[in-house]
């Protein structure tokens, strides 16, 4: 509800308050939009592993703390300034910016702007928070984003140049799943590694990331995708985006590395796409590419941030880079993804397999646990 006299809304959120608590959904309060600002009423969020990761501490451990990064919502206000976006639009809260003037983006080689980067510190540009909550005392504490918006609450404020105008034939979830996960697999084969038609592709990891590379090399036309995974429900999810060879490393005790060498004649992949988080698949990821011209990409992050590097795949001309949101650029290249879905280019639909509703928001980490699950999706 809104209080006509300070414009403040009261919401509900789910709010962390600790590293391994179980977030609880809470009564607090979002401030109006300053300028430059908007408020957003979410209509769609979902879960991605970067916020269990949140939930345990990384990459800062910040609290109380309302989680969430991917979702879709309906602008609510607008603070001085905003011409972009109006009340009523659809629009994409995203985590990475686009000023399209600093070194790194005229560069054309990288998404991470140097003007909107990818905030750690949980507060908005201006270094302070916009969501509160009454504490012992009645008191009022200042509740951290994470990284620029918080959607797993019914109201957020962000800051306009993180946000992006959705097509509203878009259905909802697909423009959820779009803010990370799926585009964060897609875009790395398409604006990190530059697949190439004719290519081998392995992926390690089928989740909403590793599901998005597949789709994407085969959009880029590789001849070849191999999925690795230990969970056979997704040999046949896999086959829906376009793999065509399927691995499960617990049929064997050889090496993943080793597995992919002999589906590909002991040449190994052009590209192999890490997509776990696993530190030791870091070094699988690089082995399971060609000798001279192999390219592995991390994508994926887990609780263990660090591991030992095996240098002799790099010293024998492989390369090895790391990729936030696949490359993506949220101003210039966004649309070219929303087309895509538009004509029905993407298997979207096959990334939705549960729903639940705010107050369910513990079950929907426990759904995450399950074999069958790819995505759930928090309806509002």
């Amino acid at each position: 509800m809104c209080n006509p006299t300070s414009n403040i809304i009261t919401c509900k959120a789910a709010v962390l308050w600790g590293v391994g608590e179980a977030v609880k959904v809470e009564e607090i309060q979002v401030d109006p939009p300053k300028a430059s600002e908007v408020r957003i009423k979410m209509l769609c969020a979902s879960l991605c592993h970067t916020d269990i990761l949140c939930c345990n501490g990384l990459p800062v451990p910040l609290f109380p703390r309302i989680p969430g990064h991917e979702g879709v919502g309906m602008v609510e206000s607008v603070g001085e300034g905003v011409t972009e976006v109006k009340e009523g639009d659809i629009v994409m809260p995203t985590y990475v910016g686009e000023c399209d003037k600093c070194d790194n983006c005229r560069s054309g080689k990288t998404n991470l702007c140097h003007t909107y980067p990818l905030p750690f510190n949980g507060l908005m540009p201006d270094g302070t928070s916009r969501m509160s909550i009454k504490v012992e005392g009645g008191k009022r504490e200042n509740i951290y984003h994470h990284f620029t918006c918080s959607t797993w609450s019914e109201y957020i404020v962000i800051d306009v140049n993180y946000v992006v105008k959705i097509d509203p034939r878009i259905p909802l979830p697909h423009v959820s799943f779009m803010s990370c996960g799926y585009s964060t697999g897609f875009g790395s084969t398409w604006k990190e590694a530059y697949v190439h038609k004719g290519s081998t592709v392995a992926v390690l990891g089928l989740g909403a990331v590793g599901l998005g590379v597949i789709e994407g090399a085969r959009t880029q036309g590789a001849a070849r995708i191999i999925g690795v995974d230990i969970n056979e429900k997704k040999r046949e999810k896999g086959k829906v985006f376009g793999m065509t060879d399927f691995i499960n490393p617990r049929d064997t005790n050889k090496p993943i590395s080793e597995l992919v060498m002999e589906l590909t004649g002991g040449l190994g992949a052009d590209y192999c796409f890490e997509c776990t988080g696993i530190p030791a698949f870091v070094n699988e990821a690089m082995e399971s590419t060609k000798v001279g011209i192999g390219t592995a990409v991390l994508i994926g992050a887990g609780k263990e941030t660090s591991g030992a590097i095996n240098f002799i795949p790099l010293l024998c001309g492989r390369t090895l880079k790391g990729t936030i949101y696949g490359g993506i650029k949220t101003k210039s290249d966004l649309p070219i993804l929303f087309d895509k879905c538009l004509n029905k280019e993407l298997h979207l639909d096959e990334l939705l397999t549960h729903q639940v509703c705010l107050d369910e928001i513990n079950k929907a980490f426990q759904l995450m646990k399950q074999p069958d699950c790819i995505k759930v999706v928090i309806k509002f």
